[in-house]
């Protein structure tokens, strides 16, 4: 069985990254959404949340689990047994950061390769971060988002510009 893995910080998850997770669904027995912890990020969702939006966008696509964790990627990867990290490009700055993580996954654990999926071209733009921008304006969001998460991304958009706190 060849097991890819997805990882990310899917904050929150867009119409992006599930046309990836879609497309890599289809290439592999078994694709793990894997949501990791990026410590040069300050997430809008907890770890949990995230997972939870994940599992709800992907409930219709039977070959995908969604997971979260902590560790190291390649480590991570050796101990699902999977040899495949799936990464989604949009432009080619997004390139030299990914090829320069995919060597250290290999040093790290030899058996794994990257498998690099461009985005396609209603996509290429998009980012949690322009979605979380976009947010703050009350945009329609239906080309950002999937339609299942909007109300709860919406909700905690508000409540950050009220006043309220992160969870």
């Amino acid at each position: 069985m060849k097991i890819a893995i997805y990882p990310g910080s899917f904050d929150p998850v867009t119409s992006g990254h599930l046309n990836i997770i879609r497309r890599a669904a289809n290439i592999f027995d078994r694709l793990i959404v894997c949501v990791m912890i990026n410590a040069g990020k300050n997430p809008m969702f907890s770890q949990e949340e995230r997972v939870d939006m994940i599992r709800k966008v992907t409930a219709d696509i039977p070959n995908v689990e969604v997971d979260s964790s902590n560790e190291l990627l390649a480590d991570y990867a050796r101990r699902k047994g999977s040899c495949v990290i799936i990464k989604g490009l949009r432009a080619g700055s997004d390139f030299e950061n990914e090829f320069q993580m995919a060597l250290i996954n290999h040093k790290i654990n030899p058996n794994l390769d990257t498998m690099f999926l461009t985005s396609e071209h209603q996509y290429m733009y998009l980012s949690s971060s322009t979605v979380k921008e976009l947010g703050a304006y009350d945009v329609d969001l239906s080309d950002f988002l999937p339609e299942q998460i909007i109300d709860d991304f919406k909700k905690r958009v508000s409540t950050i510009h009220q006043g309220g706190n992160r969870k």
